[in-house]
């Protein structure tokens, strides 16, 4: 069923631009394209990992659908959106890109939207978690794949507060992808009861978060929530249980990969809270695609990368 589904979708994107700006000639091959982190502070959440899920996407179906050879393309956005959009409109004037995939970065995913949207171009934004790209930066060619930031709000500020953290402090990524997910979190707390008290906004990949954290530690409140992800939310838990912040503030962790926590370690990660929309040993299904992913990369993927594989297959 994944396999027809794939073809469905590849050839109405080959019918959708049979008119300009890329017109496709009968036997000429289907471009898939990838823009994400690939050295960047998502780049272990992401990069090297999802590129090894679409190969084995492709992989599934002998690299070709339609008659057709499948090509992929792969470049490093490296978080700046001027790259992304640039990038992804270079691959649909010169090299007749069919399909879109992007990670990691909301403000880079929504650039890229924006033109494939002008290109007629299908855009998974996967591992961009803002909202916006299901609501006011949706397109008719975007789909937000994997979770967002209600999601993810609603799945771990729920449980928290309905057990006793009432309110929050948040360090939050000072870009849309923090301010959409804090903005979520504390929606959710306000329905439950909660109290938002305060939050500091922190520049992605900080060296040093000792000021923020004292901020968050003098605010009392009981939560602590951190509305940033990758490397910046590894560097962050590590540094408030360094700071001992984490024996009188609960951490919440807004987005969170498994990658993540075997960065931090168990002692670090205990009484930590969080949502995942995929988990490695959930079932036999799972367990087998994470067996064939860890033979490749010598790890269980995360739910980005289980994403970028089952983006191409349904």
């Amino acid at each position: 069923m994944g396999l027809q589904a794939l073809a469905i979708v590849l050839a109405a994107t080959l019918a959708s631009i049979a008119d300009p700006p890329i017109a496709l000639a009968a036997g000429s091959e289907v471009v898939i394209g990838d823009i994400d982190d690939l050295s960047g502070l998502y780049a272990d959440s992401n990069g090297a990992g999802a590129i090894e899920a679409i190969k084995m996407a492709i992989g599934d179906f002998d690299a070709t659908v339609l008659g057709r050879k499948i090509v992929t393309l792969v470049a490093d956005h490296q978080n700046k959106p001027d790259i992304g959009a640039s990038k992804s409109r270079e691959w649909a004037d010169q090299n007749g890109l069919n399909m879109l995939l992007g990670g990691a970065n909301t403000g880079v995913s929504i650039a890229m939207a924006k033109v494939a949207a002008a290109k007629n171009v299908p855009f998974f934004a996967i591992g961009a978690a803002g909202a916006s790209l299901a609501n006011e930066d949706c397109t008719a060619y975007t789909v937000q794949y994997v979770y967002n930031t209600t999601a993810l709000a609603n799945g771990t500020a729920t449980a928290i507060v309905e057990t006793g953290g009432k309110t929050w402090f948040y360090l939050t990524a000072d870009y849309a992808f923090g301010t959409q997910l804090q903005n979520a979190a504390s929606k959710v707390v306000e329905v439950h009861g909660g109290k938002n008290v305060g939050a500091v906004r922190v520049p992605l990949s900080a060296s040093d978060f000792s000021s923020f954290l004292l901020q968050a530690q003098a605010s009392g409140a009981q939560v602590l929530g951190l509305a940033n992800a990758g490397e910046d939310f590894t560097n962050s838990l590590k540094a408030a249980n360094e700071f001992g912040i984490t024996r009188t503030m609960k951490p919440a962790g807004l987005l969170v990969a498994i990658n993540n926590i075997h960065s931090l370690g168990l002692q670090a990660a205990q009484g930590l809270y969080l949502t995942t929309a995929w988990y490695w040993d959930l079932n036999e299904e799972t367990r087998a695609f994470s067996k064939r992913f860890f033979d490749k990369m010598h790890k269980e993927p995360t739910m980005y990368q289980a994403g970028y594989y089952s983006a191409k297959v349904t």
